[in-house]
Formats: C-alpha cells, sequence, structure tokens
C-alpha cells in the first residue's frame, strides 16, 4: 500500500508535466498562427481583416482602431538626412526601374523631409486609392453604415440603393471582415413587414438615383475596361460588386440586384408580378440591411485593392463634399478633403478614385502628405491601420520576401500600385530607431519584368527601413 500514493503522485506530475508542455506548445502555435492569419477563422468567423488582430511586432501604430491619433511623437534619434539620402539615391539606380522614379521620404509624425527624389507627378496605379480613403475617412462620419432599403407605395415595392459597395445576394459563408448586407436578409425581413400590413402581392421597382453621371470614366474610355469586364458600371445599387452568378460583370447592376430581391422575396412567399423595372423611391420603409463602417470599408478597399470598392466611395465622397455624386465631383472631392488638411495637391489630376485612369498624375509629395494628415486626426487614421501588411496580408503578402527585404517583412505598412510599365508603393515603414516614416516611391516608365520593378520598388523601401542599421 505505502507505494500507491508515491505511484500516483508520479502518475500525476508526469501528467503535470505534459500540460504544461502542452500549453506551452499551444502557446507557441497561437502566436505564429495569430501573425499569419491562422487563427482568423476562430476570431471573426472568417478574414478578419488588418485592423481586428494586432500589428506585428514593430508596426504596431497607435489607433489602429480609428479611436486615436496614429503616431505619438517620436521619442527615437532624429534620423540623418544627408545618409537618407544617399540611401535613396543609390537605390534608385536600379535598372528595373526605368527612367522615371519618384520618392518621398518624411517623418510621418513631423511631415520633415528626409529624402527625395524626382520631380513633378507620375502616374500613380492604385496608389490613388491612398487619396480616396483619405477623403473617405474626412468627409464621411468613419462609423457610419450605409442603408440598403426597401419602401412601399401603394402596391410597388421599391429597392432603394444607398450605395453599399459590398452588398451581397446572399449571406457570405464564412463572413469576411466587416458586416456584409445582403438582399436575401432584405427579402424575409421584407416579407415579414409586409405580412404584418396584410401584403402579399406587390410590383417591384428599383432605386439607383444616389449615383449621377456616367457609370463609366471617361478617363476610361480607350482602355474598354468596363468593356472588357475589368470593372463593373458603377452603381448605388448592386450586388456582388456589380456581377452575376457566372462571376462575369452585369451591363445594368441595379436591374440584376432588382431580379435578385424579386426572386428571394418569392422564396419567402411574397407575390412580384411582373419584371422589376427603374422607379423613384416614395412611400413608407419596410425594411433595411446595413453596411460595414465607412472605416471597415476603407480598409477592405485598401487591403485588397478593390477597384468597384474605390469608385463607390469616390461617389460618396463628392456627395459629403457638396459636389456631384459623381466621377467630376467624388474627383473634386478628393482635392478639397486634401487641401483643407493641409496636403500639397500640386499637379494632381484625377480621373477616377480606384487608379485605374492612366491619366491620373500624383507626385510622391501628394502621398505622404495624404499618410502625415490621417496620422494627426483620429477621424483618418484608419487609413493607415488599413494598410497591408508586408509579408503577412493583402496586396503585401507575397512582397518583401527575398533577400536582403526579409530583414523588414511585418515592418511595412503600404498601398501598392500596379498597371502596364506602372508601379508605385506608399505607405508607413518603421526605422531602426523606431521612429515611423512615410515613403512614396513611384516608377511610371519601367520595361522591365514586374516582378523585377516590384523587387526594385521593395528594395529602395527596405534601404530607408534598414538606413543606419
Amino acid at each position: 500500500m505505502s507505494g500507491r500514493p508515491g505511484r500516483r503522485i508520479g502518475t500525476r506530475l508526469l501528467a503535470a508535466l505534459v500540460v504544461v508542455a502542452l500549453v506551452a506548445g499551444a502557446g507557441l502555435w497561437l502566436r505564429a498562427a495569430h501573425a499569419d492569419g491562422r487563427l482568423n477563422s476562430l476570431i471573426c468567423g472568417g478574414d478578419c481583416g488588418p485592423s481586428a488582430v494586432s500589428a506585428p511586432d514593430g508596426l504596431a501604430l497607435e489607433g489602429d482602431d480609428g479611436t486615436a491619433p496614429a503616431v505619438e511623437p517620436a521619442t527615437g534619434a532624429d534620423p540623418d538626412p544627408t545618409s537618407l539620402q544617399a540611401v535613396v539615391d543609390a537605390a534608385v539606380r536600379a535598372p528595373a526601374l526605368g527612367p522615371h522614379v519618384g520618392v518621398r521620404v518624411t517623418d510621418l509624425a513631423t511631415g520633415r523631409v528626409l529624402a527625395e527624389h524626382g520631380d513633378g507627378a507620375f502616374t500613380p496605379a492604385s496608389t490613388t486609392k491612398v487619396l480616396t480613403g483619405f477623403a473617405a475617412l474626412a468627409t464621411l462620419d468613419p462609423d457610419a453604415r450605409l442603408a440598403t432599403r426597401t419602401v412601399l407605395d401603394g402596391d410597388r415595392l421599391v429597392l432603394v440603393g444607398g450605395g453599399d459597395p459590398f452588398l451581397l445576394s446572399e449571406p457570405e459563408r464564412p463572413a469576411g471582415y466587416g458586416e456584409r448586407a445582403d438582399l436575401r436578409t432584405l427579402a424575409k425581413r421584407t416579407a415579414r413587414e409586409l405580412a404584418t400590413r396584410g401584403v402579399d402581392r406587390v410590383r417591384l421597382g428599383y432605386d439607383a438615383s444616389l449615383f449621377e453621371g456616367p457609370s463609366a470614366s471617361p478617363a476610361w474610355a480607350a482602355n474598354g475596361y468596363v468593356r472588357a469586364g475589368i470593372v463593373a458600371p458603377v452603381s448605388a445599387l448592386w450586388v456582388d460588386r456589380g456581377t452575376g452568378p457566372s462571376g462575369a460583370t452585369v451591363a445594368d447592376p441595379a436591374a440584376a440586384a432588382a431580379a435578385v430581391l424579386a426572386r428571394e422575396l418569392r422564396q419567402a412567399g411574397v407575390d412580384v408580378v411582373g419584371s422589376p423595372s427603374a422607379a423613384t423611391a416614395s412611400g413608407d420603409e419596410v425594411a433595411r440591411v446595413t453596411s460595414a463602417t465607412v472605416r471597415q470599408l476603407v480598409e477592405v478597399v485598401l487591403r485588397r485593392s478593390d477597384n468597384e470598392g474605390a469608385e463607390v466611395l469616390l461617389r460618396h465622397v463628392g456627395r459629403a463634399s457638396g459636389q456631384p455624386a459623381s466621377f467630376a465631383g467624388g474627383t473634386q472631392g478628393v482635392e478639397q478633403a486634401l487641401s483643407d488638411a493641409g496636403v500639397d495637391v500640386s499637379g494632381l489630376v484625377l480621373g477616377d478614385g480606384s487608379g485605374l485612369a492612366r491619366g491620373n498624375l500624383i507626385a510622391p509629395a501628394t502621398l505622404t502628405g495624404a499618410l502625415e494628415a490621417a496620422a494627426r486626426d483620429p477621424r483618418t487614421s484608419a487609413l493607415l491601420a488599413g494598410l497591408p501588411v508586408a509579408g503577412f496580408d493583402g496586396t503585401l503578402a507575397d512582397r518583401f520576401d527575398a533577400g536582403s527585404s526579409r530583414d523588414v517583412v511585418g515592418l511595412v505598412r503600404a498601398k501598392t500600385g500596379t498597371l502596364t510599365g506602372v508601379h508605385a508603393l506608399a505607405g508607413v515603414v518603421r526605422d531602426p530607431s523606431g521612429r515611423p516614416l512615410a515613403v512614396a516611391v513611384m516608377a511610371d516608365r519601367a520595361t522591365a519584368a514586374p516582378a523585377d520593378v516590384q523587387a526594385a520598388l521593395d528594395a529602395v523601401v527596405t534601404a530607408v527601413a534598414t538606413a543606419g542599421d
């Protein structure tokens, strides 16, 4: 009998050690999984999004949730502009970048210029979305949500578009980052409310009049983006980003959305008479569904480089700025928001909000200025939080992964830009002292293979981030 307690103690000790080992191992796995996104489905039921999880070590900006200024006064040693300029001058000599390269490096907190190269404005490609995102946060309520509604006037039910760029035809499974409204849910809510009013038969109309002007930018005309299905016609009412069941873009997104609602209403027990037709919304609201917050919409547009989402946000900027909710009104609103924030807009030419327009021109100073302005104001700081993180997510998930660039994986947040012959990066890096720097690198006459140009861009940013290390 005397040996049994000892054996039990030994067994318990062994079990405890096993538990400790498992917990320790689990902790290491959790840390790694948190970093590379494997926990997204457990934490968020899907893609968490860039500001819903902790930033990688070294790039945890204050105010990632958009509730506080993103940058506190720097405490590290002041960077040496002479040394940094020499580093930039050497890096931009890479033949892959071509003959027309622009660089601007500033202290994110103070705006002090630390290095620059090249003059004038450059074709920006999708770095245009940095300006669109800034203007959306500056002119709209970052916590606002966009509503898609049904209203009833007699026997006519009208689907009213509220300019939700990510409205879905049916619930997303698993859910992505940010709430996604959908027409199946709207149909069910509408059917329930109609039943309480004793209505079981309706004619269906649709109203997409929130936006105006052409559905395709005049700056796209020569490129045929809409005809080629690269981007959908911009509308205040669409589902699945203006695509149909096959995934191809549709010619009339509002009519296609109404057809989806008609199908879903019938499934919910409502008799929809005839085919949907364009109508003017009037009458009493029946039901609504709402989008993610404007802050989350901006983050998704930046992270995915979503062209359709950017163009919808541009329309909202125009409307909020007192301009028409059109390409022209939106771009005027963007320029006004930048000017109001003290951003240098010299040489700025915008034909859209996404950067598809090859006629767009943006100076590196305008991009870094927008980043600096975003860092100063809690209202706009989500712009920085939404930028993809090098080697981790979005359009930078597979960048900065070769050679010396591995030194800054996780230390760069930036928006990419790519068109034929055009490559750009604009974002934030931490220098060796921990000071956040705003960086814009633009090359718009490159003829080398895209992978080579992108590697050269990454090398410029890496040189800035590691200068003096």
